[in-house]
């Protein structure tokens, strides 16, 4: 019992994190001439049910190399707004550029909060990403890909779980990591002065790379205002 127990958990919390797992900024690396050093972000995508996510950015440079450094949180719609949620925490860089060709990447300490009728699941994970792309001053087009971990993961159970399911489960932190879902493709957008318009859409497939979710294809619209 205590073996299917440990098994369910860990696939409540692998169909967990494949929700909410987008809304990151997507930037117009050659909008020079608008790019101050803030940076307000705004996306709705869809990823099992409807997305928002609000994001602010610092930009610094180091010597050739700028860096946008900042935060973003995302929540899923529903009648508790506030009670899930995604919060990153992280920069992406600027690494190479030939032309109008750019390489990029991103690395992200992730926190969030899942519940349902069985569990409450409060995890802490990382994600890192790689963009190459063709980047001009009013739009830009690249190619994404990435893997999203969830590292360690803190369950709470309810008492419905306790009285129906199993009454001596465990509360606590669990280890090893939960899982982890790669994810790739396409993004782009246009640049107006100081805003950037974005469009994404990728595929996540889950790190053993057989299995998908029921929804293998998210979307993402977003919107940057620098000053």
């Amino acid at each position: 019992m205590k073996r299917l127990t440990i098994k369910s958990i860990f696939i409540i919390a692998n169909f967990v994190f494949f929700q909410n797992r987008i809304a990151a900024q997507v930037i117009n690396w050659g909008n020079q001439n608008y790019q101050g050093r803030h940076l307000l972000n705004a996306t709705l995508g869809t990823d099992y049910g409807i997305t928002a996510g609000l994001g602010y950015h610092y930009r610094i440079s180091l010597r050739k190399f700028p860096v946008w450094i900042g935060s973003e949180l995302s929540i899923p719609a529903g009648n508790e707004l506030a009670d899930d949620y995604k919060f990153k925490l992280g920069a992406q860089i600027r690494i190479a550029t030939i032309h109008h060709f750019l390489l990029s990447a991103r690395i992200q300490a992730i926190s969030r909060r899942y519940h349902n009728q069985s569990v409450r699941l409060f995890n802490f994970g990382s994600d890192f990403a790689g963009t190459i792309g063709y980047y001009q001053k009013r739009w830009f087009m690249g190619v994404e890909t990435g893997f999203d971990k969830a590292i360690v993961t803190n369950f709470k159970h309810s008492e419905w779980y306790r009285k129906n399911i199993y009454n001596e489960v465990q509360d606590g932190w669990y280890e090893p990591a939960t899982g982890g879902n790669f994810y790739y493709g396409l993004q782009g957008g246009l640049s107006i002065k100081k805003v950037d318009f974005s469009i994404k859409v990728e595929k996540v497939l889950q790190q053993d790379f057989k299995s998908k979710p029921l929804l293998p294809l998210i979307g993402q619209f977003g919107v940057n205002f620098k000053f």
